[in-house]
């Protein structure tokens, strides 16, 4: 079995390398044109501007996309955002060139009444299509400030470049107005290519001889921690217990970045200041698809919120972009502004925007008023609402995001790098369980009444795929069969949720290894762009019910195919059963539709208990999955294979007790109190354990793993007390360095001595370290904690055959070393796709540590550590 979770992050080296030459090549491209522009007085056009665009969307673009990939794997968190965001900024540039190339910009235009941009006078002179990004530039310039401090805090390389990037992009915007600036731009730009090179150089070298060769990075231009205290009342330290992240990197502050940069373009088209929304649906495509990466990370780091609130965000962005674009390019307002009073798909966004406040009140005041102001947002949106109002209405709301996701872009940021709540972000609203009681209050109701048996658990992608389908079916709805205008005004919002954002659905199910779970949202997916093609894209393409065989013949296989689905669902729960029964109804109103015979207000009915009862479905499992229990009921499911699954099952190999219970814990330290070999969860990945105290249990070890002789055993302690009462002879720079790294996924190799039999070691001295060192670790895992409390001190090492990838879950432990094996403790995943990271301290006092293996936590983390203690103790 290999681990889904990817591979270990230091086989990943420097992604900053990658991330820096995209930028340089990116920054001296732009440099050449503005100086050739400068001399000779003529700006690129056609294709120039075509040639331009392309680089920066594949070299600023796609190479810095691949370097973020690689930096959120890294655990780099201020690397992740930086690279992702400064992708989406040349990939858009590109686009803005390459559409500046398309439709050159007319001299002397001036605006007609009647115009998208109707709070301008008319005759007032029109923007080109280039000087349209300047929203779009306007946003990243505040976002790469925000970087560059944050930046600050890591190394005093970075804060240059991307502060460089700041000031370019304020001189790129001005030159769109006034060629003068051109010149400041090109040098600046040139500074950009300069520092970045010379970042570039200095971590490859770091990457290559694993310390730091050149000055720049390793140490700070100033401590993140004089920022603040910890902000002691925030839902971090008050809210439900979560273990320890470190597989990826936090990626809350790229979708703050998506955020404010979504909100801050459309507030701009929203007061007049953009004819038409071309290059806006551009950019905002571009950095809602970074958005939907902050999504795929939060799934990854089983964060169910953040997963379908950037998810929805996303997908809100996406469909009003392409919705403005096709009234501005494809109809003009005034054709069509009838047509929308008729679209209800604004509505469906208020309720999940109301839907996610609630969810988060057990979270800090600052989520809670982004929130909050989302659901202003959504208001906004709704079509209902008199069309010069709503336009104001709309930009003031976006404002509001815009101002509130800035801040907390800068919090999440600081806050990650120093791993504290630094930076004030409020607390509870409400706590954790009282939110789950208020939750459960409905349904415990229900069930006592009805005496029903409790539901089966949600997955974390279930909350987006109900609010796709709903979202979808709700936007479908049609009053009349003969409006073209909104018809085509509706695409948008049922083909990207119906079908796009269903296939991104369908790939996280695939990464959760859901094999019925991909099956629906690729099924759905197919469905739903059947039914734009036909019922809103038809007219386009002079395909009417009048000869669309192909389509009926489809909605009767669709037919048969779902009526397999309704089966399967009838296995899960009673609500995804109701959601697979409507959808049969909904393909029948689709092949009705073909034979020309559809009752209309049938097919309104069907489209809206579909959509209502996907937002329970999105409710119930948003709450659900974010606390593990059946609070809100999904409904049993009506029959279950789990009896003959048992059948065929066979017996364990070994005793595998579960580690929340105690009963298993005591199994455990019994059997390793008897000298067996056990399989445990660390904080890291799982491991073998035998006592200390039995040297032939240790010998076993090396047995089981066909583990090399020469290669030693570490020990496991509970707590540094336990080192203390040793008394080993530990200078005051070493104990304080362990204070600093204890508990956690560092382990230190220290001087051996007798000492080691006064901690609990006994018979197993000889067999554990080498004969003068040994690496002790302190677990940050609770469950490990109190079974060393109850065996003495652990030998341990990694679960799996010498050579092998690391163990990620126990049935990785079962299935390989199970029957080499007296017990299992069985605690589900790891919290880590790779082991620990070993630091040689045996002469820190003389020369400093030294950096053995890279493991979780990553080497400049350790050294930036170290440095500050050693600054701290001298």
């Amino acid at each position: 079995m290999v681990s889904t979770a990817g591979f270990a992050a230091v086989f990943y080296s420097e992604p900053a390398v990658l991330g820096l030459l995209a930028n340089v090549v990116s920054a001296f491209l732009l440099c050449l044109q503005n100086f050739t522009t400068a001399h000779t007085g003529l700006g690129p056009q056609g294709v120039q501007d075509v040639l331009a665009g392309v680089h920066l969307i594949l070299i600023g673009g796609f190479v810095q996309l691949l370097a973020g990939f690689l930096a959120f794997r890294k655990y780099d968190h201020l690397g992740g955002a930086a690279f992702l965001t400064f992708s989406a900024l040349w990939s858009s540039y590109g686009a803005t060139r390459i559409i500046s190339a398309a439709y050159p910009p007319l001299q002397n235009t001036t605006l007609p009444s009647g115009n998208a941009s109707h709070l301008l006078p008319a005759g007032t002179t029109l923007t080109s299509t280039s000087q349209s990004a300047v929203a779009g530039l306007v946003a990243y310039i505040s976002i790469s400030f925000i970087l560059s401090f944050c930046s600050a805090t890591v190394n005093y390389i970075m804060p240059f470049i991307f502060g460089a990037i700041a000031l370019a992009l304020v001189f790129e915007a001005v030159a769109l107005f006034g060629q003068w600036a051109l010149v400041v731009s090109g040098v600046i730009e040139l500074v950009i290519v300069l520092c970045g090179l010379y970042g570039a150089v200095a971590l490859l070298l770091k990457g290559i001889t694993q310390r730091y060769i050149l000055p720049g990075f390793g140490h700070p231009l100033f401590n993140v921690l004089l920022l603040g205290s910890a902000q002691k009342s925030s839902s971090k330290a008050i809210g439900e217990e979560k273990k320890k992240n470190t597989k990826y990197a936090e990626p809350m502050a790229l979708g703050n970045i998506c955020d404010t940069v979504s909100p801050f373009i459309f507030a701009f088209y929203s007061f007049g200041y953009m004819k038409t929304f071309c290059v806006g649906a551009a950019w905002i495509s571009i950095i809602s698809s970074c958005q939907l990466l902050s999504s795929f990370y939060s799934y990854l780091r089983g964060d169910v919120y953040y997963t379908t609130k950037f998810g929805v965000h996303s997908l809100y962005w996406l469909v009003m972009s392409w919705e403005e674009f096709i009234l501005t390019v494809l109809l003009g307002p005034g054709k069509a502004q009838e047509s929308r009073l008729g679209m209800f798909g604004g509505w469906f966004f208020l309720a999940v925007a109301c839907m996610l406040f609630l969810m988060s009140t057990h979270k800090d005041t600052l989520e809670m008023l982004q929130n909050a102001s989302f659901i202003i947002l959504m208001s906004a949106s709704i079509h209902q609402i008199p069309v010069p109002g709503a336009y104001l209405f709309l930009g003031a709301a976006c404002s509001l995001c815009t101002a509130l996701s800035l801040y907390a872009t800068f919090a999440s940021l600081i806050n990650s790098i120093g791993e504290k709540a630094l930076i004030p972000i409020g607390s509870q609203a409400m706590s954790s369980s009282a939110l789950q009681t208020t939750l459960m209050a409905a349904k415990s109701c229900f069930t006592r009444s009805k005496n029903l048996p409790s539901s089966t658990r949600a997955e974390v992608p279930d909350a987006l795929f109900y609010i796709c389908n709903g979202l979808a079916a709700i936007s479908a709805i049609q009053a009349t069969f003969s409006d073209p205008d909104r018809q085509q005004l509706s695409i948008p919002s049922v083909l990207i949720p119906g079908a796009i954002m269903q296939l991104y659905v369908c790939r996280i199910q695939v990464q959760g290894g859901r094999r019925f779970g991909c099956i629906l949202p690729f099924c759905y997916a197919a469905f739903w762009g059947a039914w734009t093609w036909l019922r809103f894209a038809g007219h386009l393409m002079n395909i009417g019910a009048g000869n669309s065989e192909g389509f009926t013949a489809g909605a009767i296989a669709f037919l048969v195919l779902n009526a397999f689905l309704m089966i399967l669902a009838s296995s899960l729960n009673v609500v995804l059963l109701c959601m697979t029964a409507a959808m049969e109804l909904l393909a029948i109103c689709f092949l009705l539709f073909t034979l020309e015979n559809l009752p209309l207000p049938f097919e309104i009915v069907m489209l809206s208990i579909f959509s209502i009862i996907c937002f329970y479905g999105a409710t119930a499992s948003l709450a659900n999955s974010m606390f593990g229990k059946d609070l809100m009921m999904m409904g049993p499911p009506l029959f279950t294979a789990e009896s003959s699954k048992k059948d065929t099952e066979g017996p364990p190999p070994c005793i595998c007790p579960k580690s929340h219970c105690t009963s298993g814990l005591r199994a455990i330290a019994d059997l390793l109190n008897t000298g067996a070999v056990c399989g445990v969860p660390t904080d890291t990945v799982y491991a073998l354990a035998a006592s200390c105290r039995h040297p032939q249990a240790i010998e076993k070890v090396y047995r089981i793993k066909d583990r090399p002789q020469e290669k030693p055993i570490c020990i496991f302690i509970s707590n540094l007390d336990q080192l203390r009462a040793a008394a080993p002879p530990i200078s005051p720079l070493l104990w304080e360095f362990m204070e600093n790294v204890y508990p956690g996924g560092i382990g230190c190799i220290i001087k051996k001595g007798e000492w080691l039999k006064k901690l609990g070691v006994g018979e197993g001295y000889s067999r554990v370290g080498t004969q003068d060192s040994i690496m002790i670790r302190v677990p940050d895992l609770t469950v490990l904690v109190h079974l060393i409390d109850m065996t003495g001190p652990l030998a341990i090492t990694s679960a799996n055959p010498s050579g092998e990838v690391d163990s990620t879950h126990h049935d990785m432990v079962i299935s390989r070393l199970g029957h080499k094996l007296e017990g299992v403790l069985c605690d589900g995943d790891s919290d880590e796709v790779v082991a620990s990271t070993v630091v040689n301290c045996t002469k820190i006092d003389e020369s400093g540590i030294t950096i053995i293996r890279e493991g979780c936590i990553p080497a400049g983390k350790v050294m930036q550590i170290f440095e500050r203690v050693k600054n701290r103790v001298v």
